[in-house]
């Protein structure tokens, strides 16, 4: 017998800053797991250990560069971390997608998957964003809509079947989704919190200072990409010289692109930096491990420095805003080095 509906009642779901941490941490609520509590979802980010930074500059984007402050297998690492068994299942046949999304809702497992915001009404944007995610927690075929939980939303969705099929099969920025659905196994109980953060500290310092993480695949061999720490060093030097070296209108796109990149697209503010901040705070509180909570207040640092580069609206302060950001970004990854070294 067909299904014609299957809803998660009682999802927990709440708002958050980025897309991947907010709905792994509801997802993690309705499994019934965390420490002391469900995790927030600084916790969730930095035992993913998302930190990262990267830097594109390239002629063919307008403005010519794109800042990312997260790693791409975030999702991923923070089951392998944990040991949540994580796949990723993608098809082009949109029949097929749909079966795959659908048994996982008829069995009772509300399915993490990716869909392109410019395809969600809810959220009234024109820009592509493929790789978005989402939590879909239901539908019903008579009523002819899909149930979506979003981070960028504090109430769960509905959405027409069809506009969540177009969302989930774009063809739209930086490639095709495929119908992407990432069924998640979760385990009876979580591992203890300050061994896997203390790994998930090591693994994020290992990142910025040898920028061992692999870019984005889909980005042409044209573009050049700087990593971790040494990227802000770059980047930083770069920004001093965009007065000097960009015409006004150019240079007023490039300060509108900044608070985007850092503060608007999905981020937690601060380039992800509030975010690790919460992280270090949040496993000192739970643990009492002193080392987290200074590199809780070193990432607070480098939040507000990122946040204030954001906000510049007077060209001539770029050079004062940048500055900064290589040193407070060095003395922030000591602090988390230290923090995952078991004393």
């Amino acid at each position: 017998m067909c299904v014609r509906r299957a809803v998660i009642d009682g999802y927990p779901h709440r708002s958050g800053g980025h897309c991947g941490s907010a709905s792994l941490r509801d997802l993690l609520e309705w499994a019934g797991l965390g420490w002391d509590g469900p995790p927030d979802e600084g916790l969730v980010f930095g035992l993913a250990a998302g930190l990262d930074f990267q830097y594109f500059v390239t002629p063919w984007l307008s403005p010519p560069f794109y800042l990312q402050g997260r790693h791409l297998s975030l999702e991923r690492d923070l089951c392998a971390r944990l040991g949540i068994g994580f796949d990723a299942v993608q098809t082009d046949d949109p029949e097929e997608g749909w079966a795959q999304l659908a048994a996982q809702l008829d069995a009772g497992r509300p399915v993490l998957a990716w869909a392109d915001i410019s395809e969600l009404p809810y959220l009234r944007v024109t820009m592509s964003n493929t790789f978005h995610d989402v939590v879909i927690t239901g539908y019903d075929l008579d009523a002819g809509i899909a149930f979506i939980a979003d981070n960028d939303r504090a109430d769960i969705q509905s959405v027409p079947l069809q506009t969540l099929a177009r969302a989930r099969d774009s063809m739209g920025f930086p490639a095709p989704n495929r119908h992407a659905t990432f069924p998640l196994n979760f385990p009876t109980e979580l591992p203890a919190l300050l061994p896997a953060a203390r790994d998930a500290a090591g693994t994020a310092v290992t990142a910025l200072r040898t920028g061992d993480r692999p870019a984005d695949p889909i980005i042409p061999e044209d573009v050049d990409i700087y990593y971790g720490l040494d990227g802000v060093r770059r980047f930083a030097a770069d920004v001093t010289a965009w007065p000097d070296r960009l015409e006004p209108e150019e240079l007023s796109t490039t300060l509108r692109a900044l608070w985007i990149f850092i503060e608007k697209a999905g981020t937690g503010g601060g380039l992800f930096r509030r975010l690790q901040a919460a992280f270090c705070h949040r496993v000192a509180a739970l643990s009492g491990d002193t080392a987290f909570a200074a590199a809780g207040d070193a990432y607070d640092a480098c939040a507000r420095a990122w946040t204030r580069l954001a906000t510049v609206s007077d060209p001539s302060d770029l050079p004062d805003a940048a500055e900064p950001l290589p040193s407070l970004e060095e003395l922030a990854a000591q602090a988390l080095a230290e923090a995952a070294v078991k004393l």
